[in-house]
């Protein structure tokens, strides 16, 4: 019945796997007991497998509050398991945007791990890591620096220059620079990652196409469009041989470079991408997703450059009509929406 559920999951069916991986769990707390290592294993996958998928943040940190309890009565604290479940959490944590849980939880493993494996072992530095990136998305640039360039020299040292777990941790102290305004930084470090993964992983690997996206967002944020452009082209073309032009990433890809033909006054390209990536998106995705919305969105902000105000107005009453019912007239999303549509009005007098 576990077998069936992981075949149900990986093949995206997540309300079947989650009703089979249920009953797995119901059972085996009957035959084996709430504290049974199964029965913890079952509740883990339950969470790991479907609700993490499904965006079911509060259900799966309910269940992973219980496991991480009964890991520490029945392991102690300090146990392998038990610092998993404790990293579990936080993840959970910090997809509620939750920060300073996920703070607290990712301080206790780090210290622990300190403790029990040492400094440099792979288990700390990842802790170390994900610490920072928390850090990050409190907007504590200073702390997530300070811990980022310490795995990375230990990387360096450990792994060498070219492992894959050295090049993320200096593309995560680019982001952190990037963050800071610290474009050069950003951009030197981005230059060294992108050159290693070409060498080390070929020009087409999505590591390299990543790396490739990623400088190219740094020079846009210096205003080196022509830089940013020839490398977006370059991947925008990759990523659809390899992946396809409806792939979700291929369709990112088609979206940033609208943006970047749109920053140098190139509307007409800009548009043309546009139109494409919201024509799929409303094939693949629906009329009402979010990011279907956010392309209607962005091409009538293209429209908008142009001075074509009916066609913007046209599209921003639309968005506006559908993100006040999915989103609530609250949203920031909404709000947004509201603000865009009345400047299309004034414009028109």
């Amino acid at each position: 019945m576990n077998d069936l559920a992981l075949t149900y999951k990986n093949q995206g069916r997540w309300s079947e796997a989650e009703q089979l991986q249920v009953k797995v769990l119901e059972r085996r707390k009957v035959i084996l007991g709430e504290d049974h290592p199964d029965t913890l294993t079952s509740m883990n996958d339950l969470v790991a497998f479907t609700y993490w998928n499904q965006g079911q943040w509060s259900e799966a940190e309910q269940l992973q509050v219980k496991i991480l309890e009964r890991r520490k009565a029945r392991l102690g604290e300090d146990h392998p398991d038990t610092l998993t479940s404790m990293n579990d959490l936080a993840g959970t944590y910090g997809n509620q945007g939750q920060w300073s849980e996920a703070e607290q939880l990712q301080v206790k493993i780090l210290e622990r791990r300190k403790a029990r494996l040492g400094e440099d072992h792979p288990h700390t530095l990842t802790s170390m890591n994900v610490l920072a990136l928390i850090y990050g998305n409190q907007g504590q640039w200073a702390e997530a620096e300070q811990l980022q360039v310490k795995v990375l020299e230990r990387r360096k040292v450990i792994l060498g220059e070219d492992h894959p777990d050295t090049l993320t941790s200096m593309n995560d102290l680019a982001l952190t620079y990037e963050n800071q305004g610290w474009w050069s930084e950003a951009e030197w470090q981005q230059v060294k990652v992108l050159e290693r993964r070409e060498a080390r992983l070929g020009e087409d690997h999505p590591d390299t196409l990543t790396s490739m996206s990623v400088l190219a967002l740094t020079y846009g944020n210096q205003d080196q469009w022509s830089e940013a452009e020839q490398l977006q082209v370059k991947v925008l073309e990759r990523r659809k041989a390899r992946l396809g032009e409806d792939h979700p990433i291929t369709l990112i890809s088609m979206n940033v470079l609208a943006f970047t033909y749109g920053n140098q006054g190139q509307w007409s390209k800009a548009e043309q991408l546009q139109v494409k990536v919201l024509e799929r998106r409303k094939v693949i995705l629906g009329e009402d997703h979010p990011d279907t919305l956010t392309s209607m969105n962005n091409l009538a902000l293209t429209y908008w450059d142009q001075g074509q105000w009916s066609e913007a107005e046209q599209l921003q009453v639309k968005v506006l009509e559908r993100r006040k019912v999915i989103l609530g007239e609250d949203h920031p999303d909404t709000l947004t929406s509201m603000n865009d549509l009345t400047l299309t009005y004034r414009n028109q007098g």
